[in-house]
């Protein structure tokens, strides 16, 4: 009778529901204390590892930590360079949401507004940040959310060794400036791997080689760090994250939201008794194909620890108990990069990669104070200037097409673009409505220039003066595409609706009418008729002379300093170099009206340096975290 009972209840045990089990494991999580979470972080690289299949890389501890861990094919950093994609990482919303997407700027948010540490921190966690922050705030909000942030900052601070916590280290040895000091290589600069676009010279290569020394390093730092753990005995009670920032610190990746500029390694590391929070497809040393951003790593944490999701947090947890539905698409941009004004969005579904211009006449790579310290780009531009480059390695020093498309499949350079192909027109259409539509989603405050962002939102927080003003943000974002596409061309419907919006009350209106009709000016892609070229130079006259908005008179002056009379061209030269005091319309008006003086004084002839000489710099109120971009342009202007 025993011996048939224990059959029997073998039998059972054997074949127990899928729902009793599930109830069974439930019951077993809910006696687990929250999990720790650790993240390991490095600055400027992309998945330039061994555990992504590079085999010129040396990265044994992250490699190791990736064959226990979930790898992700595909995690973007939304923004291609640090302060907007660690603004983006502590929010857990898309810079451009906020009007923070520009590089090292200052902009206000709500005095109630959590970021991920906060609500982790309301969890119970000893939160530490150990000790990049570059957030772009103009307040020190989003550094105090953390326990300790601080170059000393570590998780064996806590005061109790049971309480969870949460805690960053990020390695910035990788970074830019690290690939362009003294330094011996280790690994052979003649093998190193040198993107199509990149010149394959020794000084490019001795570059790559730094970049892939460092790695190294950083990969023994998180070594060390996953060292620790296990001392202290923590490693079956914590998650790891490990992902690098944005693209390498070379040019083309950094600041750039393409492919090369976002894409970064991502590993998940979850230990057994914490697999029910693990992401459904985790697999210990697999691949995930789901696609993840930066925009999704704080909620991922507070889905992790069990906490309640923030309403205004748009990103979408990948894992924990608000583990959310799968992206088809992942979003990036540029703003103002450190002192030259641009404004691009770029969108992928994991093989294509869209990219949307919306000053495509600057080109790529305008003088950057701090970008050409890097020898590739000295070499880059020097080879340029000779005549030495071929076609794809040209391309960054001329102006841009309005769009670009890429299979990253046949072409992972991304330099093959596709945009005229009518074998992708589908594609491209696609993922053209994508990336609007996601503008419109999220309210992207770049269609408003930033200077006239802080003018119109004044002490209010820009985020909250753009949810609570009366603005169309659709009707925004369209005009936004819609005017720009006269750098393809300007039809006689198109010069209608410009001038509809150059006489519209809203300067939003006003600015995106009159660089739709700078653009047809500019464009090398269509010449204007002699009506058409009258007709925008009669509605570019005065709003270059009287507008109440600053930005858009130098907008419109833009236009008349290309292509009107002696008269209208010297006026455009007096307001921009007005604009350009700092002590007349502020820096972010001085910074665009700089930018095209520079963008046009070759082209004119025009010598600026003795109009500039006396230019001052600071002014009274020199906006938080980029007062110094005026006088790198001024320092450019007058030694070129």
């Amino acid at each position: 009778m025993i011996k048939s009972w224990i059959a029997a209840a073998w039998v059972g045990c054997c074949f127990l529901s899928p729902a009793l089990l599930t109830t069974v494991e439930a019951a077993d999580s809910d006696a687990l204390p929250p999990p720790n979470i650790l993240w390991l972080t490095s600055e400027d690289n992309g998945p330039q590892l061994g555990c992504y299949g590079d085999e010129y890389a040396d990265t044994p501890h992250l490699d190791k930590l990736a064959s226990r861990s979930l790898r992700y094919k595909k995690c973007w950093s939304n923004a291609p360079v640090c302060a907007p994609a660690r603004t983006t990482l502590i929010s857990g919303m898309y810079a451009t949401s906020l009007g923070g997407e520009h590089m090292r700027s200052g902009v206000r948010v709500p005095k109630d507004f959590k970021f991920y540490p906060n609500v982790l921190r309301e969890a119970g966690y000893f939160c530490t940040n150990n000790s990049k922050t570059d957030y772009n705030f103009a307040d020190s909000a989003a550094i105090k959310s953390w326990h300790e942030c601080n170059n000393k900052a570590h998780f064996r601070h806590r005061e109790r060794e049971d309480q969870p916590f949460f805690s960053v280290f990020n390695f910035t040895i990788s970074h830019e400036s690290q690939i362009r000091n003294k330094h011996t290589l280790v690994h052979d600069p003649d093998k190193a791997p040198v993107p199509a676009y990149q010149p394959n010279v020794h000084t490019v290569r001795r570059d790559w080689a730094q970049y892939y020394d460092r790695l190294t390093e950083m990969d023994a730092m998180c070594g060390k760090v996953l060292k620790q753990l296990e001392e202290d005995g923590l490693t079956d009670s914590t998650i790891v994250f490990y992902y690098g920032d944005h693209g390498s610190g070379m040019p083309r990746s950094k600041r750039w939201p393409y492919n090369s500029g976002l894409h970064v390694p991502f590993l998940l590391h979850v230990p057994e008794k914490y697999k029910h929070l693990a992401p459904t497809d985790y697999n210990s040393g697999g691949v995930s194909d789901r696609m993840v951003s930066f925009v999704d790593m704080g909620p991922t944490a507070i889905s992790l620890a069990g906490a309640e999701l923030p309403s205004e947090m748009q990103g979408i947890p990948f894992a924990g108990q608000l583990n959310g539905e799968s992206k088809e698409y992942l979003f990036g941009y540029r703003g103002r990069m450190d002192e030259r004004v641009d404004m691009v969005r770029s969108c992928t579904d994991g093989r294509y990669v869209y990219i949307r211009h919306f000053h495509p006449e600057r080109i790529y790579f305008a003088y950057i104070d701090y970008m050409f310290q890097t020898p590739t780009t000295q070499i880059w531009k020097k080879m340029f200037d000779a005549g030495e480059l071929n076609e794809a390695q040209s391309k960054v020093w001329q102006v841009k097409p309005l769009e670009e498309l890429f299979d990253l499949q046949a072409d992972p350079d991304e330099v093959n673009n596709l945009v005229s192909d009518p074998a992708h027109a589908d594609k491209l259409n696609a993922m053209r409505t994508e990336l609007r539509n996601w503008m419109k989603s999220t309210t992207d405050l770049g269609v408003v220039p930033e200077a006239e962002m802080h003018r119109l939102a004044g002490k209010t927080q820009p985020r909250k003066w753009a949810m609570s003003s009366d603005l169309n943000w659709d009707h925004l974002v369209d005009m936004a595409w819609d005017t720009t596409t006269a750098w393809n061309g300007l039809t006689d419907q198109k010069l209608q609706d410009l001038q509809k919006l150059c006489n519209s009350q809203s300067s939003i209106d006003r600015y995106w009418g009159t660089r739709g009709l700078t653009l047809a000016i500019l464009s090398p892609n269509a010449t204007l008729d002699a009506d058409a070229h009258a007709a925008v130079l009669r509605l570019l006259d005065p709003i270059a002379a009287k507008d109440e908005s600053p930005i858009v008179r130098a907008a419109a002056c833009e236009g008349l300093l290309v292509a009107g009379n002696d008269s209208q061209r010297e006026h455009a030269k007096e307001t921009l170099l007005q604009f350009a005091n700092v002590d007349n319309e502020g820096h972010f008006v001085a910074m665009t009206a700089l930018n095209l003086i520079d963008n046009h004084r070759r082209q004119l002839d025009w010598d600026v340096k003795s109009a500039l000489q006396k230019v001052p710099t600071k002014g009274d109120n020199p906006p938080i975290r980029a007062d110094k971009y005026v006088q790198s342009l001024l320092k450019y202007l007058l030694a070129n």
